[in-house]
């Protein structure tokens, strides 16, 4: 990996500008002198003239329309940072057509600490058997409208990815009522939602009479627009491909 445009102004264009997220993008933009605010777009905005305006994009917006944007991303040759949740697998198959010819990082996540727990998740999860039963506990503010949340199910692909698992065939989410004994090797899913939690979660490793409890809590949205921002001045440097946060850490 190289690190070209790092020490360049870089012009960097907000997809979702008038969300939570949008607006603290916009503040960690501020806080560094070699960034630039290109412009932000919503649904109706002019998305054409931010590309133009842009060196590389970060969308925090929804689902609906990502497949499109990213063909324009494609075509005008800006790398994006994804960092919309609740994608569907088809999301993903339009990452995968894009970073064919542009640098696509995909995350569920830009906060670093969240990022360096699932590092840990994943190393746990490689030297631990299936006697220990994983566990993964996410909070959020009221308004949050996925679940469960995509670090919960960053966190999640750390640790079949761990075990060498698929996590769609291991996930169990929702239990209610006479839900019978819990599946060996599976991995839980508890989703919280109250309040103006900005994000909590913990990973529970439970074996008979032990467990170990890895977990971050984010005091403010700030960390993760941070994180984008860094990530997004990295991408800026990297031929095509699809990449997460990962690669950004140089934890793999």
């Amino acid at each position: 990996m190289t690190n070209v445009g790092w020490e360049v102004m870089t012009s960097i264009g907000i997809i979702g500008s008038q969300g939570r997220m949008g607006h603290a993008l916009v503040g960690a933009i501020g806080e560094q002198e070699d960034l630039r605010h290109a412009g932000g777009v919503d649904q109706d905005d002019d998305f054409a003239a931010l590309l133009a305006h842009s060196d590389v994009l970060v969308d925090f917006s929804s689902p609906d329309g990502l497949s499109q944007r990213l063909d324009l991303c494609a075509e005008a040759g800006k790398p994006v940072l994804v960092g919309t949740t609740g994608l569907e697998p088809a999301h993903h198959l339009s990452i995968d057509a894009a970073a064919q010819a542009i640098a696509v990082l995909q995350t569920g996540n830009t906060s670093l600490g969240v990022n360096m727990l699932a590092a840990l998740v994943k190393e746990a999860a490689t030297r631990l058997g299936d006697d220990w039963d994983i566990e993964i506990v996410e909070m959020h503010h009221r308004h949050k409208v996925d679940a469960p949340s995509g670090t919960a199910l960053l966190l999640g692909e750390a640790a079949a990815k761990g075990r060498n698992v698929t996590l769609a065939d291991q996930s169990e989410r929702g239990r209610d009522g006479q839900t019978g004994a819990r599946q060996k090797g599976a991995i839980g899913f508890a989703s919280l939602r109250g309040g103006s939690v900005a994000g909590d979660h913990q990973v529970i490793f439970a074996a008979d009479e032990e467990r170990i409890e890895l977990g971050h809590r984010a005091e403010n949205r700030m960390i993760f627009a941070r994180g984008a921002i860094k990530a997004a001045q990295w991408l800026r440097g990297q031929p095509a491909g699809r990449y997460d946060m990962t690669d950004m850490l140089g934890l793999d």
